[in-house]
């Protein structure tokens, strides 16, 4: 970590991109220690959206698990298994992943530690009016969406000099190490992913990498607190990530994360100090389609909070992507996507309330 000094200037930066603003709603968590049965009419979706119960939990079992040892060493069956898995499920669990169960507990129980502090502490680390890092909530556009119930803190990770350290919460003691300790590792793993995505895609290993310029990392945070009617809200809505992958840590017991498969959605069972990845947008766009960015949600339940660690890996705001020019089908020469600057793409999709892959048609090429 820099100096006190380095991250002042660092926070006054003008270069520093700023992303779109969400507007302020009531903090769930705060309104759950209130009053844990009430559920106002803002949270509850129609019933198009509500989480039914699903009965398909079996196809739990066939999301891939990859293991990332073997793929570092250029395995040739798990890197078949890994093209399956982008192709076919856009989502996958990565073990053998390299990183500490030390940094992983630390990061789980230094943000439990946060998330239980009074709410004034926490807002002293609340999102500025005109950005969406620090702590609060985000994709929040319009004064008639429905809500998700869950409280959030976002952070810009890497690259280093992009950091706002006015938003990183000083308490508990070492939670900047520990943030750091943690997304370093994830970064190291991205790189590592990146290599191999790049290798069945038909590039050198280093390609995907070069094409980000810097390789963006954003850390959200999300606290799901308990819901005495989880079968009418969410705790986050139904979305695909604009990201180039994105990687998450779950908690080792408790469900929530839910995929759609073939139009059914099926829940990510937590695998204890695997990571679980998904595909974003951006290796839609590069691949034209044919490895997926899956739309996924998040559900919440009566009796334990839940927090999960969403880290999103994307290129620099003036990268373009546009299908790679060998991954484009033949019957279709033009490509299913128009080519897009990355920081416009990333900003129109912040500019409107999270709702499936409809953010994705900005970059369709309807032709």
């Amino acid at each position: 970590m820099g100096s006190n000094t380095d991250e002042d200037v660092a926070d006054e930066d003008q270069n520093v991109p700023t992303f779109v603003a969400s507007l302020p709603v009531p903090n769930v968590q705060e309104m759950v220690r209130q009053n844990r049965l009430e559920v106002p009419e803002r949270y509850i979706r129609n019933e198009e959206e509500m989480p039914k119960s699903t009965r398909i939990t079996h196809l739990s079992a066939e999301i891939p698990i990859i293991d990332l040892r073997l793929l570092s060493d250029g395995q040739e069956e798990e890197l078949k298994k890994l093209d399956m898995a982008c192709k076919e499920w856009g989502f996958f669990q990565v073990v053998n992943h390299g990183v500490a169960k030390e940094v992983l507990r630390n990061m789980k129980e230094a943000a439990a530690e946060f998330f239980n502090l009074l709410l004034e502490e926490k807002n002293k680390f609340s999102m500025a009016s005109d950005d969406i890092q620090g702590y609060g909530h985000a994709y929040v556009v319009s004064e008639e969406q429905k809500l998700d119930w869950s409280d959030t803190l976002i952070l810009l990770i890497y690259p280093s000099k992009f950091r706002r350290h006015k938003f990183w919460p000083t308490t508990p003691e070492k939670f900047k190490e520990i943030i750091e300790a943690y997304t370093s590792e994830v970064q190291r793993v991205a790189e590592e992913l990146l290599g191999s995505i790049s290798s069945i895609m038909g590039l050198d290993k280093d390609i995907l990498h070069s094409m980000h310029r810097e390789l963006m990392q954003a850390l959200r945070v999300n606290y799901y607190p308990t819901c005495s009617k989880p079968d009418l809200v969410l705790g986050i809505s139904p979305h695909s990530d604009t990201s180039t992958i994105s990687i998450l840590l779950q908690e080792d017991d408790i469900d929530g994360l839910q995929i759609r498969h073939d139009e059914e959605w099926v829940p990510v069972g937590p695998i204890p100090n695997a990571l679980v990845v998904n595909i974003g947008d951006v290796i839609e766009i590069w691949s034209d389609g044919k490895y997926k960015s899956i739309e996924h949600r998040a559900v919440t339940n009566e009796n334990k909070a839940r927090i999960s660690f969403a880290s999103f890996l994307f290129p620099h705001d003036d990268v373009e992507i546009e299908p790679l020019d060998h991954m484009i089908d033949s019957s279709r020469p033009s490509g299913m996507y128009n080519k897009v600057t990355y920081g416009d793409y990333l900003r129109q999709s912040m500019k409107r309330r999270m709702q499936g892959k409809a953010h994705t048609q900005m970059a369709k090429n309807e032709t």
